[in-house]
């Protein structure tokens, strides 16, 4: 292997460290895989963790904390879906326990961009903002409104008919990577659905080797992290174009 043309340096002021986690095992996931038919109920509306995504939460906590990982976060962006929610504030949120002493941790920020597949599965219909906030009263919806509209208190983009399209995701997680370079911060976790998070990594990971992209846009396990380097690109090129 040529390991010299393996090499790519980028300026520091170009890159950010972005860290992709799947929320826990949710009720959804468990009731799903018995039965697909089930994620039509609408018992399941804005599914919550199961028991065991619970407690995939709490190993992954103990991880970021053990690790020293949380100590470097600068934001945590969530999708505003009640297991994400639960996910992102069970893993970095704080607590009023021991192993919280001395550590600030991040800022959490729902964004709607970031949800799971929009329409027709009750699961993943958002609660109103209202009770998103009651919930979750640390967690900053603010951002959400200016990035795209959280509109009052309904959830007026899930549609009951019609389930988003594959380009449609694509699409919005093309949006949401454009908004997260507007963002100051250099190391950011983005807490969101497994869907979602391999159509940001077939966006990201389009100038790799095939084997790489296979490798790194594999399907997520409940509660993974996988940590990335991104590089922005774009500016470095407008910025030869000018020389």
């Amino acid at each position: 292997m040529n390991t010299t043309a393996a090499q790519f340096p980028y300026p520091w002021q170009r890159c950010k460290i972005v860290h992709l986690v799947r929320h826990g095992q949710a009720m959804h996931n468990v009731e799903g895989d018995i039965n697909r038919e089930a994620l039509l109920s609408p018992h399941l509306f804005d599914a919550e963790l199961s028991p065991l995504g619970l407690h995939q939460v709490g190993k992954l906590r103990k991880n970021v904390h053990a690790s020293g990982l949380l100590k470097r976060i600068e934001l945590v962006i969530t999708s505003p879906l009640y297991r994400t929610m639960q996910t992102a504030f069970g893993v970095f949120g704080s607590t009023e326990s021991n192993e919280d002493a001395g550590v600030n941790c991040p800022q959490i920020m729902a964004v709607e961009l970031c949800r799971d597949r929009m329409g027709v599965r009750p699961c993943d219909m958002r609660r109103r903002v209202s009770q998103c906030q009651a919930l979750f009263p640390s967690i900053d919806f603010s951002m959400a409104i200016l990035v795209v509209q959280m509109d009052g208190e309904e959830d007026s983009m899930w549609n009951p008919d019609f389930r988003e399209s594959e380009e449609e995701m694509a699409a919005r997680m093309g949006l949401l990577m454009n908004w997260l370079w507007t963002r100051p911060e250099k190391e950011i976790v983005i807490v969101s659905h497994g869907i979602m998070l391999q159509h940001i990594l077939y966006r990201l990971g389009n100038d790799c080797h095939p084997s790489v992209r296979t490798a790194l846009c594999k399907r997520f396990d409940n509660c993974e992290l996988r940590s990335v380097v991104i590089v922005d690109k774009s500016s470095m090129e407008a910025d030869s174009q000018l020389r």
